[in-house]
């Protein structure tokens, strides 16, 4: 069956940086159904042979290497642009019909992907459904939409009412780009395709969990819409709960969208609620230095650029068990990163040379320097029976050199062909929601915890690794080694 995929907000950023560039690599790789057809739609106007050739010089600059010039003029054939204005029935009218032109007799499968503001994703639903777009009669139909979806719990359910007076849940998908990456989609295969990991992933051998996504870049020209996010819109509600979940969830009874996600809500429908105690005291905010100083950026702001808290999972497999997440900007460096940690051995029988002896631990290194660390203890050579800990490190760059892919390669082939166990359910959003919203307000209207101060280029406030020492515990402060 033939394919078509319509970009909605065409000419923006996400377009030639993420969408048309991962397209283009899988057809470089032979990975793209032969008979998949790429239709752009904005209001700018251009030919197709105007897009076409803004998309090629875009894409040199994405794809860098893995840009091949004959590759490119057996894909560029299938790249249309159709102009249109969101805001306008008649112009999703004419689309329909330039469709079936280019699709021809017969059924065809339609992904539409809203790369436009996310104040147009409800109205691009229903204009799709006004202009029968939506309609299955002659192939499936799916709509991704891009985060955020929503900027609480109240609109979260507004958006995903509007969206399913056109599309059944099924046919909708909404990407959260971390779940593309292949370590991400690697910790399933390590804790479900392996023996060794999972009879000790539980409250028995783990004393506890720290996700971390730090970013080194500040917020630059985004003022505009980080002030009314904050770091907690930004990256808990989706990336860093997307990652907790897989790191939480129970086996699936096979890998397949509902059953996978099945399992992911049910971590979420596990956290214990916070008290306002807990608000208080398990949350964290901080804001770096100079961001007020930012375009566009109040002279009062209170946004949050760094916050920290721990969740706790009340259930069997991980009561008692803290789960610590954290994520700024203008931090030390780029990384994201898992760290489970395991406990100390009840009782030590060896010189550790006057250091303290720490617990093994696993990091799963998300991004950039992909791969798996597993930190253990071993003897020191030739001193006794002295030991020190040490690392097993399994790097993609070095055991599948040149091979990785780019997140949106896998999400968009898996759209095209109806796989939808790496997006986000409507169930799920909601419960993702319901443990941000109280933080959220919280926050605004107790101004609590305070907002810390921390130097950029730092792993946020100091008053941050003091909460975490309060514990007993500390951060894993680590930056990925790059090859």
């Amino acid at each position: 069956m033939p394919h078509t995929i319509v970009i909605f907000g065409a000419s923006g950023d996400l377009t030639q940086r993420k969408l048309i560039p991962a397209l283009y690599q899988l057809h470089r790789k032979k990975r793209l159904p032969a008979d998949t057809r790429v239709v752009g739609f904005s209001r700018t106007e251009f030919s197709h042979d105007e897009w076409r050739k803004s998309l090629e010089e875009s894409t040199k600059k994405f794809a860098g290497k893995n840009f091949d010039a004959e590759s490119w003029t057996t894909f560029a054939p299938k790249v249309f642009y159709h102009p249109g204005d969101i805001g306008n029935l008649e112009d999703f009218k004419t689309l329909g019909t330039f469709l079936t032109e280019i699709e021809g007799d017969g059924k065809s499968s339609r992904v539409y992907y809203l790369s436009t503001a996310p104040r147009f994703y409800g109205p691009a639903a229903e204009m799709l459904g006004a202009a029968g777009l939506a309609d299955e009669s002659n192939g499936p139909r799916r709509v991704v939409i891009e985060k955020p979806f929503g900027t609480d719990g109240e609109s979260a359910r507004q958006l995903n009412d509007v969206v399913h007076t056109v599309f059944a849940e099924r046919q909708v998908y909404r990407i959260d780009h971390y779940l593309g990456k292949e370590t991400v989609q690697n910790l399933l295969v390590l804790r479900f395709a392996n023996t060794i990991f999972e009879p000790v992933w539980n409250r028995n051998y783990i004393d506890h969990v720290q996700i971390t996504v730090a970013e080194e870049v500040t917020i630059g020209s985004r003022a505009g819409y980080y002030e009314s996010a904050g770091i907690v819109r930004d990256m808990f509600q989706n990336h860093i709960l997307q990652l907790l979940m897989i790191t939480a969830m129970e086996a699936p009874v096979r890998y397949a969208a509902d059953p996978v996600r099945d399992e992911k809500v049910k971590v979420l429908q596990a956290v214990r609620p916070m008290t306002p105690e807990m608000l208080t005291a398990d949350t964290f905010r901080g804001q770096y230095d100079g961001y007020l100083k930012e375009k566009d950026v109040a002279d009062n702001s209170q946004t949050a650029t760094f916050a920290a808290m721990k969740l706790w999972i009340d259930n069997w497999r991980w009561n008692g068990v803290p789960f610590f997440l954290r994520s700024g900007k203008a931090m030390s460096c780029r990384t994201t990163q898992i760290v489970i940690q395991f406990r100390q051995p009840p009782h030590m029988l060896f010189s550790t040379g006057g250091r303290e002896c720490q617990a093994d631990r696993l990091v799963i290194q998300v991004q950039p320097a992909e791969g798996i660390q597993l930190h253990f203890q071993t003897k020191v050579p030739d001193q006794g029976m002295r030991i020190r800990q040490t690392d097993l490190d399994f790097r993609y760059d070095r055991d599948f050199p040149g091979t990785m892919p780019e997140a949106y390669e896998r999400l968009l082939l898996d759209a095209l062909e109806g796989d939808a166990s790496l997006f986000a359910r409507a169930d799920e959003v909601e419960a993702a929601w319901k443990i941000c919203d109280p933080i959220l307000q919280h926050w605004a209207n107790e101004n609590q915890p305070p907002v810390y101060k921390y130097e950029q280029g730092l792993w946020g406030p100091q008053q941050s690794t003091e909460w975490m020492e309060a514990t007993g515990r500390e951060w894993f402060d680590a930056c990925p080694v790059l090859s």
